[in-house]
């Protein structure tokens, strides 16, 4: 049995972290994202992994390699010139995929969720996929996913924070809404539902298809601990939760005279004298001068903007100063 792992995303809310390279190839507690990723499915006894391309993917190359480092052997498919989306991506490997029972797992999560029970619940259902679920306790913007005895009937829209009723009926039994793990088990028998070559995303190409066909796609909910790193704020925080609160790449420098308290420092970033650094996040290359300060903000080199095409849509506004390109963070915490 082979997984897959996304690969090929922009990374647009993560810009300009992602400037140089696509979100899995992000550092995360001394390795790229995407290695903890291999290395997680490894772990379940996948060796043969499919890792799809798109944007920068000598940034994901560079990361994995052959996969040896993580215990896996990476089998790597290009989408071009244009990315294909979550099915799409399937459809690209294919044949690398249509033989047997597959996992697919998203390039961008920290997880310890349990690959092998979800693939007993899966042989036990006799379903054409299954969906892995958790619950959504602190209502963040996931969308909802109804189940119904063991099985899939569906997806709602994003979920809405609680109420201030909802608040106070919690202790009375109200349930959390369901959301998607990015985690997913599926059948060869999926690729009569994908088209060939063409964009296409799984719920509305897949499941919702599938559904209306009376397909059984099963559902495996977990407690397990889930971290997506999809946005600047989730990446700061989740990194400081799961690491020391200072983390520093190869080549750091900082001062004796400077402070720096809940911050993480990419490769080759130097710190002068008397400056004050608090819940930032420092890029390749940055050098923060003498007294400068700076709070909830993610920096990079000045010249990666001024060289880059087009700033995407949905990344957060900053602004340069000197020789770097500052994004604050503080209306999004």
């Amino acid at each position: 049995m082979k997984a897959m792992i996304l690969a090929a995303g922009f990374g647009t809310r993560l810009f300009p972290l992602t400037i140089d390279r696509t979100k899995p190839a992000i550092p995360f507690l001394g390795k790229p994202l995407v290695g903890y990723v291999a290395e997680y499915v490894a772990k379940f006894g996948f060796k043969d992994v499919v890792v799809n391309l798109h944007h920068q993917p000598e940034s994901v190359k560079e990361a994995l390699g052959d996969g040896s480092d993580y215990g896996v052997k990476i089998h790597y498919t290009e989408e071009n010139p244009k990315i294909l989306g979550t099915a799409g991506a399937l459809d690209n490997a294919r044949e690398l995929l249509e033989d047997d029972t597959f996992v697919i797992v998203n390039g961008k999560l920290i997880t310890d969720i349990n690959i092998s029970e979800a693939i007993e619940t899966h042989k036990k259902s006799g379903a054409i996929a299954t969906m892995v679920l958790k619950p959504n306790v602190k209502r963040e913007k996931f969308t909802e996913v109804y189940t119904e005895n063991g099985f899939l009937k569906g997806f709602g829209d994003y979920a809405h924070p609680f109420t201030e009723e909802e608040i106070r009926d919690i202790t009375s039994g109200l349930s959390a809404p369901l959301m998607f793990t990015g985690i997913h088990i599926l059948e060869p028998r999926v690729f009569e539902y994908i088209p060939r070559h063409v964009y296409s995303d799984i719920v509305p190409t897949f499941y919702n298809p599938a559904l209306r066909k009376g397909e059984k796609i099963a559902v495996h909910i977990t407690d397990a601990n889930w971290y997506e790193l999809s946005t600047i704020p989730r990446y700061l925080d989740i990194s400081l939760a799961m690491g020391p609160r200072v983390q520093a790449g190869n080549n750091c420098m900082v001062s004796g005279r400077a402070t720096v308290k809940d911050s993480i420092m990419w490769d080759n970033v130097s710190i002068g004298d008397d400056a004050h650094v608090y819940r930032t996040i420092i890029a390749d290359g940055v050098k923060i001068e003498a007294g400068e300060h700076y709070e909830n903000a993610a920096i990079v080199r000045a010249d990666m903007i001024r060289n880059c095409e087009e700033i995407p849509e949905k990344a957060l506004k900053g602004y340069i100063r000197g020789e770097n390109y500052i994004v604050p963070l503080i209306e999004y915490i």
